[in-house]
């Protein structure tokens, strides 16, 4: 049933926080946005282009991710959101991951970021032009990051 995690009350808010932050750090909407938030929600987890987010804890959990991002780490929806974002990084890459997210942290987002990262089965891919924001609930609390991309390709 992932193909609808999109109508769930959660997700549908979850994906305002995900918009509305991206338009407020990099003054851009993320996606053509619509004046129903269910609209929205579907429109991003079916966009042809990669988003994943996870929470503020000190081991982040992801807590979202799309269609597109869901088919490239080869999970489903209960699988994504009990991985720790960490565990899509080859072990070696995780110290350059973990300087990524504190910069993003500390300029509220970056860009044309890149780097290898691991599917569920242990493909490896190289994703580029990533763009790295900080999210931050209508109350301005900060919670947690998110991710997009569109270009990867298939490491042998």
């Amino acid at each position: 049933m992932d193909n609808q995690i999109w109508e769930k009350p959660e997700i549908i808010s979850w994906t305002q926080i995900l918009l509305n932050s991206y338009k407020r750090l990099l003054n851009k909407e993320l996606i053509e946005r619509n004046e129903d938030l269910l609209t929205d929600s579907k429109n991003l987890y079916n966009a042809d282009f990669v988003v994943l987010s996870h929470n503020n804890k000190p081991d982040p959990i992801y807590n979202y991710g799309n269609q597109q991002a869901l088919d490239l780490w080869e999970m489903n929806w209960q699988q994504l959101i009990q991985t720790p974002s960490r565990n899509t990084t080859e072990p070696i890459s995780r110290e350059e991951r973990e300087a990524l997210l504190k910069e993003a942290n500390l300029k509220g987002y970056i860009t044309n970021c890149g780097g290898v990262r691991v599917s569920s089965t242990g493909k490896r891919y190289l994703i580029q032009d990533i763009t790295l924001w900080n999210l931050f609930d209508s109350n301005g609390e900060y919670c947690g990051q998110a991710a997009t991309f569109s270009h990867w390709q298939k490491l042998e």
